[in-house]
């Protein structure tokens, strides 16, 4: 494998991470979750080929590329972010509400 393969890598993982910000502007937290697993494979990937030093060396057009894919995929991550925190702290405070709400049970009893 060389660095031309690891390049489609990185525009696959960039296409993924585009989808994945629809996603999360969708509200469509199933897809999303699918397309994270897609990238986290491809990421394990690369991390692989990086730590066996079978990664080439780039040249300035490639290391460009290379540059604007992950400052792309870096955006729209602060946009999944955006959409996936909101949504995050209402099912934490609705798992807190429900565990505040079976410690009360437990202490005074259901009254059911």
């Amino acid at each position: 494998m060389g660095m031309q393969d690891n390049m489609v890598h990185y525009e696959a993982m960039c296409r993924l991470t585009g989808q994945m910000a629809e996603a999360a502007r969708g509200n469509d937290w199933d897809l999303l979750g699918s397309l994270e697993r897609e990238v986290a494979t491809i990421r394990e990937y690369l991390r692989a080929e990086d730590a066996s030093d079978m990664a080439m060396d780039l040249s300035e057009a490639e290391r460009e590329r290379k540059r604007e894919l992950i400052l792309r995929m870096l955006a729209d991550d602060r946009e999944i972010r955006r959409h996936t925190e909101p949504w995050m702290a209402s099912v934490r405070a609705l798992l807190a509400g429900s565990a505040a709400e079976r410690s009360v049970r437990k202490a005074y009893g259901s009254s059911h």
